[in-house]
């Protein structure tokens, strides 16, 4: 062992000193293990210091950085136990070798490779937490031998390195991931915004800004928000946990934003304390989406109330003709007559089952909901579509009890002939048979329409409430009519505060069941 040197260690003292103010200053990876090397060559007073870094999968040591070696020792890799590092990295003990080539663990691979000639090592491990980080090397000590004073201070430095290192490598995470959700977020056409519990903003990407004109003196959803009206209130979305919301605007131009908000966990300052509650906002532009939607209810409308006086001119006098004598109209006058009664039936119906989905539509249309009996509904429905029932060879089965719901009488009657409708019209047997049945379970009503069709392809199941939506012909063999049917059931039964839910399999048949709330 070399003799003490009083003046060395105090020096030491002072290095590891200045080593673990300037450490703890770097959070640049590449800069901090630099620092580290030319600390670690000072501290012990080598020619050359490397640090090896483990690969946890491969469990191998790998050259990351070689302070005063070339790059080609970058490719060379020492597994876990082998060579000078690799046993000091197994064994966790630090390791002097004052003549290399005395030593059978030690591999002249490096040296070959560079050039340079090794004489002795100091090896200690880099240990953060129990694990196993890498291995420091410092090689060939200037004057003497390297000693357990060495060994001392290269392993204090070794340990503040280790703690740096995982906190360099931490920031690194933390930066490389927020350039990520930075580049995802302000790419988002939709307006993102992220806001603590009591609305200021945090973070808002650049289509939130132009949506809203969010800018330094704009810092709340508050002030943001100003002028528009809000769906539910910014209170109540503060306040919850998440939620849907629509923001309107008049002035100075027509302004409509549909979006969410979701409540989240939001890290404090800092990175201390229990998590504080924040809210993620995503709006979107539906203005225009809105805007066709009017003038589609609008055309739709006008051209009903349109048809239906021509369509009352043409079937009345079809009707008409149609009482007289068979004598009266030659075979061929006959025919065409029924067609044309016959047709201008459908039309008609087509026209009101339109009329009646835009009057639906527009939220400024009341109706009266009050206790009405599901036995009422479903035979009103019956009775009106009995004749069409009968040509078309269908049989309803009704079991409804006596429950009662809170509905609209002719709402209620117009779901559920559309729901018979449906399970008569695409079922292709020549007889169909359709079940109307009632159960409560937890204080709701349910009204199940049950058919023997052919049933709903899985991938059609979320699409046959969309409005003019149909099955493919090529699978129901039926097209007639508009796709408005279960679009309108959708539409009355959630205005009627219910739900409706559809079940359906290839070949057996499809049942669709509306659920209400019973009255008070």
């Amino acid at each position: 062992m070399a003799a003490t040197n009083p003046g060395g260690a105090d020096l030491r003292a002072q290095l590891l000193l200045e080593a673990s103010r300037v450490i703890a200053s770097k959070l640049d990876l590449g800069e901090l293990l630099r620092t580290v090397l030319e600390l670690a060559s000072k501290v012990v007073g080598s020619e050359r210091v490397s640090l090896f870094l483990l690969d946890e999968k491969t469990q191998c040591l790998y050259f990351d950085v070689a302070l005063g070696l070339g790059p080609e020792v970058s490719s060379l890799r020492f597994p876990v136990g082998q060579g000078i590092a690799g046993t000091v990295a197994r064994d966790r003990q630090a390791a002097i070798i004052n003549d290399v080539r005395s030593d059978p663990r030690w591999s002249s691979k490096a040296d070959a490779k560079t050039g340079f000639v090794t004489r002795s090592i100091l090896a200690v491990p880099m240990i953060h937490q129990d694990r196993l980080l890498g291995v420091i090397e410092a090689i060939n000590k200037k004057e003497g031998s390297f000693d357990d004073a060495d060994v001392a201070g290269l392993a204090s430095l070794s340990s503040q390195a280790g703690v740096a290192l995982e906190n360099a490598r931490l920031f690194s995470a933390v930066r490389e991931e927020r350039a990520m959700l930075d580049a995802m977020f302000s790419r988002m056409t939709d307006g993102a915004i992220l806001s603590d519990a009591k609305g200021a903003i945090i973070i808002a990407n650049d289509a939130a800004r132009k949506l809203l004109s969010i800018g330094s003196e704009r810092d709340t959803l508050e002030k943001a928000l100003s002028g528009m009206t809000l769906k539910p209130s910014l209170d109540g979305l503060l306040s919850g946990a998440s939620g849907e919301l629509e923001a309107e605007r008049e002035k100075p131009t027509k302004l409509v934003l549909a979006g969410t908000s979701t409540s989240i966990a939001l890290s404090r300052p800092g990175g201390t304390g229990d998590a504080r509650a924040g809210h993620f906002w995503v709006f979107r532009n539906v203005t225009e989406d809105r805007r066709k939607e009017s003038l589609k209810r609008t055309f739709l409308s006008l051209m009903s109330h349109k048809l239906k006086t021509p369509l009352a001119s043409i079937t009345g006098y079809a009707e008409i003709l149609a009482s007289d004598p068979p004598e009266a109209l030659s075979p061929t006058d006959r025919k065409a007559l029924d067609a044309i009664l016959r047709q201008g039936r459908k039309l008609s119906t087509l026209v009101s089952k339109l009329l009646n989905f835009t009057t639906l539509e527009d939220e400024a249309f009341a109706f009266k909901a009050g206790p009405l009996k599901v036995a009422d509904a479903v035979g009103d429905a019956v009775s009106s579509l009995h004749e069409w029932l009968q040509e078309n060879g269908a049989s309803v089965r009704v079991e409804v009890g006596g429950h009662q719901v809170l509905a609209d009488r002719y709402l209620l009657t117009e779901v559920f002939k559309n729901l018979i409708e449906n399970a008569a019209k695409f079922d292709a047997k020549p007889t169909k048979e359709i079940s109307v049945t009632s159960r409560i379970e937890d204080g709701v009503v349910h009204i199940a329409v049950r058919d023997q069709g052919p049933g709903i392809p899985p991938e059609d199941q979320e699409q046959v409430f969309s409005q003019f939506h149909q099955i493919e012909e090529s699978f129901t063999g039926q097209m007639e009519g508009a796709g408005l049917g279960l679009a309108y059931v959708k539409k009355v039964v959630e205005r009627l505060s219910g739900k409706v839910l559809l079940e359906s399999a290839l070949g057996e048949g499809t049942t669709v069941t509306v659920a209400l709330p019973i009255p008070p």
